[in-house]
């Protein structure tokens, strides 16, 4: 039968109320927040130049995404996130190799837990951002080292992820089958196989808030194709008074990969099976604390350290050493949206941690910016 574009009356209010019914159900969220900033670093190459350029923000890189829900009844409903993180200076894509590089998944969720598949972060990157990190995840990339060599990146492909909230407790579970991985250090990591036995990460971590008060632990697991793995074990903690809030936190890490020397690597490193089943163990302190005027401004300044030990020099050989950062953050609301900032870090490296900076054994950073929340 030919259609001809009319319809009944009585059909056309069915589905208009159809169509409500829907709407009042289900809903689709893209946000996201677009921040650029200029930058200058010194000894920024391996004849200790200084550089000035235009880079991605501060704090949170920028990016975008959509979420959406649907209700399914009885307490039940299916959500959804999709993000991609991108470089606005040029426009291109922050991981060339996928659109949604930050996290793609879909799952199931009640009023007290939900189960989530796909590409997502780990249990500990989400608690860092929301209430442990100082700097919310650790600033600059040159700032972000030890959150995110320690904690293999904090994401994972082909991954279970668990997460409940019941009452002032927070739990998290995570398992993923493999990651399709390649880490950004100087020789390159690609030890996982996507459902190859061994290849697998997993994580659990508990949180409990109440009050000004919150504090966490967990443990997260690497492993490659060889079954070689990387262990952490981190504890967080965060007190809120007015309008200051303290944080402390620690992380221990014990590689036989060769993952953490590959991801903090500047210099030149051995190729990957030359760094396997080293022992390499970093113990790595942070603490910070952060400031809320009644006003626009806020004030911010964090302290992250390493102490390593069975680390490569780079020279095939491996050493103890030391790292460690301090950063200083001002930003300024100009309306709920927009935000102006400035920022200065300085990073410090001694020992075998000298392969992570590029050329002298110190480094400045200092940086203003522009972000807009969308």
């Amino acid at each position: 039968m030919r259609s001809t574009g009319i319809c009944c009356p009585v059909v056309c209010a069915a589905l208009s109320l159809s169509c409500q019914h829907v709407s009042a159900q289900s809903s689709v969220t893209l946000g996201g927040m677009t921040d650029i900033s200029i930058r200058y670093l010194t000894n920024d190459d391996s004849q200790n130049d200084g550089r000035l350029f235009m880079a991605n923000g501060a704090v949170i890189n920028s990016h975008f995404g959509l979420s959406g829900t649907e209700d399914l009844g009885n307490g039940m409903k299916t959500v959804f996130d999709i993000e991609n993180n991108f470089n606005p200076q040029n426009g291109s894509m922050g991981d060339s190799g996928r659109l949604f590089n930050s996290q793609a998944c879909v799952g199931l969720a009640s009023q007290y837990w939900t189960l989530t598949f796909g590409r997502q972060n780990t249990p500990l990157f989400d608690k860092l951002i929301s209430s442990y990190d100082p700097l919310t995840y650790a600033n600059y990339p040159e700032n972000s080292w030890l959150p995110y060599a320690l904690g293999a990146g904090l994401a994972a492909d082909n991954a279970i992820k668990y997460t409940g909230q019941f009452g002032n407790m927070y739990v998290g579970a995570f398992y993923s089958f493999g990651s399709n991985y390649e880490a950004t250090g100087a020789s390159g990591f690609s030890g996982e196989i996507p459902g190859h036995l061994g290849a697998a990460t997993y994580a659990l971590l508990a949180s409990y808030s109440k009050g000004p008060l919150s504090v966490g632990a967990g443990m997260q697991q690497v492993s490659d194709n060889a079954n070689d793995k990387q262990t952490l074990f981190h504890g967080n903690f965060a007190y809120a008074l007015g309008q200051t809030k303290v944080y402390a936190g620690y992380m221990r890490s014990h590689d036989n990969t060769g993952l953490v020397d590959t991801l903090l690597a500047e210099q030149p490193i051995p190729d990957i099976n030359q760094l396997k089943n080293t022992d390499r163990i970093d113990d790595g302190p942070y603490a910070g604390v952060s400031w809320k005027a009644n006003g626009p401004l806020s004030l911010s300044g964090a302290f992250y350290y390493d102490h390593m030990r069975n680390a490569t020099t780079g020279v095939n050989t491996t050493g103890s050493g030391s790292r460690y950062t301090v950063v200083a953050l001002a930003e300024y609301s100009l309306s709920k949206r927009t935000e102006v900032y400035a920022t200065v870090d300085f990073n410090k490296v001694s020992g075998a941690a000298a392969v992570e900076l590029p050329g002298r054994s110190n480094q400045t950073g200092v940086a203003i910016g522009l972000r807009n929340f969308f």
